[in-house]
């Protein structure tokens, strides 16, 4: 069966890479000959374990994460890890947060049930449209981490540079994660929702630290405690399996495309695409300040809530499905992960010029 000639830009669940999905549908009822699907073995038996083991060595690889790190695979999705984060590392103490969007805000309001958040900086005066400055970090002595969100989903704005602190580094990049290369070593913890670069939701993966592990706050519940989580392999009850699965093969699909380096080097020029539009646009306006800009996410508007309207429902007419703004901003939303063609960028933008020429 054909898929429909669509370019998915929805922010997540996103767009996922064709021959991952063909792959998953042609071993859908007998996974290598069991006479299973992967959604009906155990996760005790030695297929899954195969598969589990997998995705955690090819991510290993992929992302060069050191021995000093544990990657956990995770149910709860990246939100869980608000709570999780403070449980088990600020533990009744102090943390910074920069607050520079949606997620950054909720993730330090959770925090603060459990010890004292500090802002190290917050963009909402300005509507979230930048990334601070190195020196605009307002940071304190003696903070248990630094936390931040690496990309901004609904704003499309991302960190072009690793914050330098005393304390460690806690980072939610859960929509840029495979998009470039992380230095783990910095980090204490680095937590992503699968559901944008990954796999589809269900599955959040986090590399932590392990000397980190085992301080957490004694309320905390043992599903969240990464103590628990590192000792457990991931499996103290029924792990996600399907997402595993799928996340293994996606990090295949990313292995044999040319690896983070081939992933980063396509976001950016399927972002050029879009924002060398803009630059040049009368009628659009982009959100993100130049130096800020998302390569996974761009977001613009007309300035008219009607031409906008407009806008999207010609784009999706056209198989540019997705591209509505996310309800708290309006406007527009191309959400450019790994597995969206450059050509579907290209089509995006040529509709964008054959919009403002018939506008303007």
């Amino acid at each position: 069966m054909e898929r429909k000639n669509v370019y998915n830009f929805a922010a997540g669940p996103s767009t996922m890479p064709q021959s991952v999905l063909e792959k998953a549908a042609a071993e859908l009822l007998n996974y290598h000959g069991s006479g299973m699907s992967v959604m009906e073995m155990s996760h005790r038996s030695a297929a899954f374990q195969e598969i589990f083991d997998k995705a955690k060595n090819t991510f290993r690889e992929l992302m060069k994460v050191p021995d000093s790190h544990e990657i956990l695979l995770l149910q709860g999705g990246a939100t869980l890890q608000f709570a999780a984060v403070a449980m088990n590392l600020l533990a009744g103490g102090e943390a910074d947060y920069a607050v520079t969007g949606r997620f950054s805000g909720r993730a330090a309001e959770e925090a603060k049930k459990y010890g004292t958040v500090h802002i190290a900086f917050d963009s909402s005066s300005t509507g979230h449209d930048r990334i601070p400055k190195q020196e605009e970090l307002r940071l304190t002595d003696g903070a248990k981490y630094f936390y931040y969100c690496a990309n901004n989903t609904i704003y499309g704005t991302e960190w072009q540079y690793v914050p330098e602190t005393v304390s460690p580094l806690v980072c939610d990049m859960s929509s840029d994660i495979l998009t470039r290369r992380v230095d783990f070593s910095r980090y204490a913890l680095v937590y992503a929702g699968a559901q944008k670069n990954m796999a589809p939701a269900g599955l959040t993966v986090v590399i932590v630290r392990k000397d980190l592990a085992g301080h957490e706050l004694p309320f905390t519940p043992e599903m969240m405690s990464y103590d628990a989580m590192i000792r457990s392999d991931s499996m103290l009850n029924t792990p996600p399996c399907w997402c595993i699965y799928m996340l293994s093969l996606v990090l295949d699909w990313v292995k044999e495309s040319g690896g983070v380096e081939a992933m980063h080097e396509r976001a950016l020029a399927r972002s050029a695409l879009l924002y060398d539009v803009l630059d040049e646009s009368r009628l659009f306006i982009p959100h993100a300040q130049k130096d800020s800009r998302s390569l996974m996410n761009v977001t613009f508007s007309t300035g008219r809530k009607e031409l906008d309207a407009e806008f999207v429902a010609g784009a999706a007419a056209r198989g540019l499905v997705s591209v509505k703004g996310h309800k708290s901003t309006g406007g527009m939303r191309a959400s450019l992960y790994n597995a969206m063609p450059l050509e579907g960028a290209a089509k995006l933008a040529d509709y964008m010029r054959e919009f403002e020429a018939e506008h303007v």
